[in-house]
């Protein structure tokens, strides 16, 4: 087992750039992590469901993760995504992200095919027996089959390099059930919550931290938010959790996942570009009120910094190069050869 220490924190499921013509946009995501990392999150989560991953192909998701391996430098630890189609594919993403050097990987349970919890079980066991990285289960039951508790708890007990669960549903209880049925067996077990709000109170009754999409946004405000509620000041963290409450919902409800997110990271100076899902006029209309509505909320808490762009020198010297090298290798997975 991999004696790296529990997974605590703010971990960003950051989206990813992209260019003029729907490409990883590299110098931004570059940009993208370290102003994450110096805003205060705890890790990385690439190729999760804000990260969009089911809208870039097995290469660009590995790709992905091998820019922010690069440009974190160990900085902090990456959560990297690994599902794919099938447990083939699944591992052959783990024996990847491991070989890059991620602290764990995450997968979601079995989606498009509804199945029952004791396939479900059988998805992960296979994975849990073979898997060379630490592996965090993903509940998320609105885009996949759930994983009940009874199945975790078996997972948690049988296979050592299950190490955590991140629980999208957002539901206090279950998760209080959750951590009843596994820490007595594995007390290094992590738990984090991936629904924004209710952070705080998943931090109360034993969460170890968050995958939160608005930290993708603000990341200065959910790191306060742990600070806080971590340290006991329960009274500040209540007005932090409510604002940031305030934020995440119309990101999150007012347009189709996860647009309205895209809208706020470039309010925040980011050249986020065109998703790759189409867009209907209506809804780029929606779009349209939704950032003033946001522009409005970031200007309440002064967040309305921008960073800085890159110097030329450095576009020169160290991005291009790794933009040239990254188009190398695409070029080489697709077989083609420079003379």
């Amino acid at each position: 087992m991999a004696g790296q220490g529990r997974l605590q924190g703010i971990f960003t499921p950051n989206m990813v750039p992209l260019d003029e013509r729907g490409n990883i946009h590299e110098a931004e995501l570059r940009r993208y992590v370290d102003w994450l990392i110096d805003r205060g999150v705890h890790g990385l989560y690439p190729n999760g469901s804000t990260s969009e991953f089911t809208r870039f192909t097995p290469e660009e998701r590995r790709r992905i993760v091998q820019i922010m391996v690069d440009q974190t430098a160990g900085r902090v630890p990456i959560l990297a995504g690994a599902a794919e189609a099938n447990v083939r594919e699944t591992l052959d993403a783990c024996e990847y992200y491991h070989g890059l050097g991620v602290r764990a990987v995450a997968i979601v349970a079995p989606y498009y095919y509804k199945l029952s919890p004791d396939n479900v079980y059988a998805y992960f066991q296979e994975i849990g027996r073979n898997t060379p990285v630490d592996v965090t289960l993903y509940n998320i039951p609105m885009f996949a089959s759930p994983i009940d508790v009874p199945t975790i708890q078996r997972l948690s007990e049988e296979c050592e390099r299950i190490v955590a669960i991140k629980d999208s549903s957002g539901d206090l209880a279950q998760m209080i059930r959750m951590i009843e049925a596994v820490r007595p067996n594995r007390p290094e077990f992590s738990f984090l919550t991936g629904w924004d709000a209710v952070l705080m109170p998943m931090l109360l009754i034993g969460c170890d931290g968050g995958t939160n999409a608005s930290s993708g946004v603000v990341p200065e405000v959910t790191r306060k938010l742990y600070d806080l509620t971590m340290g006991g000041r329960l009274d500040e963290a209540r007005r932090v959790q409510a604002w940031l409450i305030r934020l995440f919902d119309p990101a999150l409800y007012s347009a189709d996942f996860p647009e309205g997110f895209r809208v706020a990271v470039q309010l925040r100076g980011f050249r986020m570009g065109t998703g790759r899902q189409p867009l209907s006029e209506r809804h780029r209309a929606i779009l349209g009120e939704l950032e003033k509505t946001l522009a409005a909320l970031l200007a309440e808490q002064e967040l309305t910094d921008q960073p800085s762009p890159l110097p030329t020198a450095q576009l020169d010297a160290r991005h291009v190069s790794r933009i040239v090298e990254g188009v190398l290798a695409e070029l080489q997975q697709r077989g083609v050869t420079l003379s």
